[in-house]
């Protein structure tokens, strides 16, 4: 049949649908054989690819056959298909010789036989060779024997005397006819020549010979030895052995010798041929012949491993896969018989996998366990196929199987929980730190992304304070932190990869504030107002050491940016007073005397410990005296000589820009005041308000720096004659607190200026001061 000649509807033979062939990328697998036959998956037709000549198929074999697979996947499926050849009769039978020579003694008797060449018809059945004609049939007839083998022998039997006088050589054609339509024919010319007085053919000891010889056996191994006997003498009872040419290469492979030994001329293959059929011709000199016929029995070794053939194979498997999942299809040959031809096939252990055989030759690869991308990747599984020869032949094939991964890992952090520091008054959008989640999966499955978890820190959205970068996990600060506000703070993030559906897991982090030196030392005792002046009395009875008051100060900083401590920057008196460094404590460092001053100023610097410092200042007057009314009368215009100490330069270029200006100004002034004064003092005269003392606020103990909670009480008696009065002072180890407002300065002075105010000597004025 001509290529692309119709073979079968093989969609219609298997029940399949069209559409299954296409999807299962359909194909024919036949192995190390030559494809005679091809699909059509669009139609499910079978095809002739390559033209099929079914004697170099099969020789002599019938029926013959191709058989081959047809391979379908997802899933796969194995469908063996037998395609019979069927013959045709385009084979003549023909002669190994074109002509054959005899010489025959004129003697021979009638009924001599004279084998004659077999011809050579590769056809079978009907086609093959059916009969023999010989021409001119004046002398001679022909005879056919059957064989064991189905051929036939042919004999040219003598049936008239050859007579040399009248016929020295005859010449006849031997014509071989086939049996098929139309018949065809070969022909071989036989001529013979008449000799004279031999009347004894050779004869074989025995019609049929058995030998056997190993595959293996080399050139020249003897199969076996025929014999053959002539009863004529001399030169006509010399007999000699050839092979007859038979169907293929008996001549190049076999070769005999003149005593009729049997030899290995070439190489012989138990795969190739399984036995021998050899025609051994015995010839005497007087042209006189007989046959025999030598069966040799090809015996197998094992010379052959077992063929590998894989029909289909998966290159990839998903880790989820059920158990007894199809891998991939093999099939495996061994042309060896017997045990030599018998295979097992087995993988290496410590696989998730296994083989199993489907068939005689077909084996499946399988799974036989959970698989794990994580825990395997990639499988290199090498498959070997044994016989049971001795010693046995193996063959291997290594297939390689990548895992396909499934998301069956949830991200995991490097930490059960984070903790991290930041400084406060940040920038906005500073790196905090850094989280790390890892996913033991592949590919989109492993790829992480981190969210912030919606929640609040006192009560705003934890987002207002921090961001985490989906694909880097850093943490970024939104806005800037003060530690005085906020000292730490958590939240949590969320990791999520990538997979359909997404794994998630989650961690905490904590934020921790860290503190800056930003807050200077707050002052809060003593308090420092615009419009009065606080002033600290020490009697100048005082000794060494008299605590004249204590400087209080805080700092909301924390650690030692809080740690305070308390100098002395300026005094008008250095050698009189001291501040202790850690407390704050101003206390005098000498003697007080009457040549000290009353009025004191003491400038105290509050400074921290942070880097840099700051620091805050603090200034307090002491007043040294041991009577009451010397204290007015020196603190009188306190208030007003540190405003004016503080606008000196003001007061100067004005006073120079207008000197006559002022001068007026201040006449007026002073007559004003005096007529002031003149109506206070009589509205007081008339009064019975009482003179209400100023009392400083009580201030608590803080940061454990300690308080002075003692009270102190003075006793200002009052008389006529303000020169006379007296003032008791309390005498606890602590100091006297005086607070004078400058506004009332002209008060106490209208006072003093009363009579009317001091008609009860005896009325006491009692002032009571708080001190810190």
């Amino acid at each position: 049949m001509a290529k692309g000649s119709l073979v079968g509807n093989i969609a219609q033979d298997l029940s399949l649908d069209v559409k299954r062939l296409q999807a299962g990328k359909a194909r024919i697998h036949t192995g190390d054989n030559t494809e005679y036959i091809q699909l059509n998956k669009e139609k499910g037709l079978l095809f002739v690819k390559e033209k099929i000549d079914r004697e170099a198929l099969c020789g002599q074999t019938t029926p013959c056959a191709l058989h081959f697979q047809i391979a379908l996947e997802s899933p796969i499926e194995i469908f063996s298909v037998t395609v019979e050849i069927t013959d045709i009769n385009d084979n003549a039978p023909i002669f190994q010789k074109e002509e054959r020579r005899f010489e025959i003694s004129e003697t021979a008797v009638i009924g001599s036989k004279f084998m004659l060449e077999k011809a050579i018809d590769p056809d079978i059945g009907k086609n093959s060779l059916q009969s023999y004609t010989l021409k001119p049939n004046d002398n001679f007839i022909l005879k056919l024997h059957s064989q064991t083998d189905g051929g036939k022998k042919i004999e040219m039997v003598l049936q008239k005397p050859l007579d040399r006088e009248k016929q020295e050589f005859v010449s006849l054609l031997l014509t071989a006819v086939d049996g098929g339509e139309p018949r065809r024919s070969g022909t071989m010319q036989i001529h013979i020549t008449v000799l004279d007085a031999n009347d004894n053919a050779p004869v074989f000891t025995q019609n049929v010979y058995k030998a056997s010889v190993q595959e293996n056996s080399v050139k020249g191994t003897i199969i076996t030895k025929v014999s053959a006997s002539d009863a004529d003498k001399g030169s006509n009872g010399e007999v000699s052995y050839v092979i007859e040419n038979g169907i293929g290469d008996i001549s190049n492979i076999f070769r005999i010798s003149d005593d009729g030994s049997l030899t290995l001329n070439g190489p012989i293959d138990y795969e190739k041929a399984k036995k021998y059929e050899i025609d051994i011709e015995a010839v005497d000199k007087g042209g006189l012949s007989d046959s025999s016929k030598v069966l040799v029995d090809i015996v197998d070794i094992n010379d052959n491993s077992p063929v590998i053939n894989i029909i289909s194979s998966s290159n990839s498997v998903r880790e989820d896969s059920a158990s007894n999942t199809v891998v991939a299809v093999m099939s495996v040959n061994d042309p060896d018989s017997d045990d030599n031809g018998k295979v097992r096939c087995a993988i290496e252990k410590n696989t998730p996998f296994t083989i199993i055989s489907t068939s005689s030759r077909l084996y499946s690869l399988v799974t036989d366990t959970d698989l794990d991308k994580e825990a395997a990747s990639e499988y290199n599984i090498t498959i070997t196929c044994s016989d049971e020869g001795v010693p046995s032949l193996s063959s291997s094939v290594t297939l390689t199987l990548q895992i396909s991964d499934v998301n069956d890992n949830a991200p995991v952090f490097e930490r059960s929980s984070y903790e991290a520091y930041i400084v406060e008054n940040n920038t906005p959008g500073l790196s905090i730190f850094k989280v790390k989640a890892t996913d033991a999966d592949w590919n989109q499955n492993a790829r992480v992304s981190y969210i912030l978890e919606d929640s609040s820190v006192n009560g705003v959205p934890v987002s207002s304070y921090v961001s985490v970068s989906a694909d880097s996990g850093v943490i970024h600060a939104v806005r800037s932190f003060d530690y005085e506000q906020i000292k730490d703070f958590q939240f949590r993030i969320k990791a999520q990869d990538g997979g359909s559906p997404p794994l998630s897991n989650n961690v905490t982090v904590k934020i921790l504030i860290q503190d800056q030196n930003d807050n200077p030392p707050q002052v809060l005792y003593p308090v420092q107002t615009g419009g009065s002046v606080v002033a600290e009395m020490v009697p100048r009875s005082a000794d060494v050491g008299y605590l004249v008051t204590k400087v209080v100060a805080v700092d909301v900083d924390s650690g030692q940016n809080a740690w305070l401590s308390y100098k002395l920057q300026k005094s008008t008196d250095r050698a009189l007073f001291e501040v202790g460094l850690q407390n704050g404590e101003i206390r005098t460092i000498r003697q007080v005397t009457d040549k000290d001053a009353v009025k004191q100023r003491l400038t105290v610097i509050v400074e921290d410990n942070g880097q840099p410092s700051r620091s805050a200042t603090v200034i307090v007057n002491v007043a040294v005296a041991d009577s009451f009314p010397e204290v007015l009368s020196e603190f009188t215009d306190f208030t007003h000589d540190k405003e004016y100490n503080d606008n000196l330069t003001f007061y100067l270029v004005l006073a120079l820009a207008v000197v006559s200006f002022l001068f007026i100004t201040c006449l007026v002034v002073i007559i004003s005041v005096k007529i002031y004064r003149w109506r206070q003092s009589r509205i007081l005269y008339h009064s019975n308000l009482p003179v209400i003392p100023y009392y400083p606020p009580r201030y608590s103990d803080t940061m454990g720096t300690g308080t002075l909670p003692h009270v102190y009480n003075y006793e200002v008696c009052r008389t006529t004659d303000s020169r006379k009065s007296d003032c008791k002072f309390g005498m606890a180890g602590s100091q006297n607190v005086l607070i004078i407002d400058p506004s009332s300065t002209g008060t106490m002075q209208r006072i003093q200026s009363e009579k009317s105010i001091l008609d009860e000597p005896d009325s006491p004025l009692e002032v009571r001061v708080l001190q810190l």
